[in-house]
């Protein structure tokens, strides 16, 4: 039986327009876009809103905030599993990349206790229909961790693998170059004093120093034997940046300078900023803003990092901000259709006959974009 559903009187935002006018779903994916009014009794109106393509989010860590929702606390598996996808559902997410940290820079810390839980449990949950979002498995590893070959082993050919990355959290370079910035961040976040970060520190850099580079190629490899794309994060020169290029390296995460945002555009990398930056005004990091690379045309893909709601109000930040003033469907495109195409997915992040029926229907409220409604081909899930 065809299953449709028409959608009228909205601020249709496609990939080169903003069309007022009418939307048909039909059997998960749209069928037609008409301009002006609809006479269908049974259309849903919108009164004007917007309505966007679903959002698609290629690197969050908010898994890991509903595992672990305090210190020492472990939530059940799967009431975190269905809390986080009702909360990137609800945001206007209707594809996820759940970035899981393989490897850690503090041993017995929770992300390598959940590592392969939270991958197994997201599958389970997805086979089961009981996931909102259609979620997928970014594997962030951590190239100065001593154990990453042992932990990134399982997950060879994990059918929910899309998208690798490489990180490196070692002391006094990339997202932390100001040792100061550091240790300020890591002892408020452990609750440890001076001595004992002066410890850690000179522990890290020299566990780095061996390892950091074999566990990079490592991880480039993987990626390459699974045909799956790779990402560098926290790139800070271009000299960062030309090593990502000899790897194989297709998206520049979170550069935390103009200078490496420029070499990777200039070495045919995208560029992914984040979304909190841009919304609040600033890294927390004390990086660049993404304001201000926003303003230079310097990223592609927003990404909403830890704050899920913040993808959609990043993407009309860019659209309403009078220094960015960004064309609405360029604005979307950065959290629709950019980064669907930077991971592969052809079929989706876009209004157009032939889609997946995954929409967003958005509300202006002063300076805030209000989720109204979400759909996932074709059916509501927000």
């Amino acid at each position: 039986m065809t299953q449709e559903i028409i959608f009228a009187n909205a601020n249709i935002v496609t990939a080169d327009a903003v069309i007022r006018g009418s939307l048909v779903v039909r059997d998960g994916l749209i069928a037609r876009l008409d301009e002006g009014a609809t006479a269908q009794s049974e259309a849903i109106d919108l009164g004007g809103d917007y309505l966007l393509p679903g959002l698609v989010e290629v690197h969050t860590d908010n898994l890991e905030k509903h595992f672990a929702p305090r210190p020492g606390v472990r939530w059940p598996s799967r009431a975190a599993v269905l809390a986080h996808d009702a909360q990137v559902a609800s945001a206007g997410i209707t594809t996820v990349f759940d970035a899981l940290a393989v490897g850690d820079i503090r041993a017995g810390s929770a992300r390598r206790r959940d590592l392969e839980d939270m991958a197994d449990t997201v599958a389970a949950a997805q086979d089961e229909g009981l996931l909102r979002a259609d979620h997928r498995v970014h594997m962030r590893c951590e190239v100065s961790c001593d154990t990453l070959d042992d932990l990134i082993a399982p997950f060879g050919g994990h059918r929910l693998v899309g998208l690798y990355s490489v990180m490196d959290h070692t002391p006094g370079q990339r997202q932390f170059v100001d040792d100061a910035q550091y240790r300020s961040y890591y002892k408020q976040k452990w609750g440890i004093d001076d001595h004992e970060i002066d410890l850690f520190i000179a522990r890290q850099r020299e566990v780095a120093h061996l390892v950091a580079g074999p566990n990079r190629a490592m991880s480039a490899q993987i990626a390459r034997d699974h045909d799956l794309p790779l990402a560098s994060h926290d790139d800070a020169t271009p000299e960062h940046i030309a090593e990502a290029t000899q790897l194989g390296v297709t998206l520049a995460e979170f550069p935390t300078t103009p200078d490496a945002a420029e070499a990777a555009r200039a070495n045919g990398i995208q560029v992914i900023s984040g979304a909190p930056n841009l919304v609040r005004g600033g890294s927390h990091s004390g990086n660049v803003s993404a304001k201000h690379l926003a303003e230079r045309g310097l990223f592609d893909v927003l990404s909403s990092d830890y704050v899920p709601y913040s993808l959609i109000q990043a993407a009309f930040t860019l659209h309403w901000d009078p220094d960015i003033a960004m064309p609405l469907p360029d604005a979307v495109a950065t959290v629709s259709r950019n980064p669907a195409r930077a991971v592969g997915m052809d079929d989706r992040g876009e209004i157009a006959p032939g889609m997946a029926g995954d929409l967003v229907w958005v509300r202006q409220s002063g300076d805030l974009a209000v989720v109204r409604g979400v759909w996932r081909r074709g059916r509501r899930i927000g």
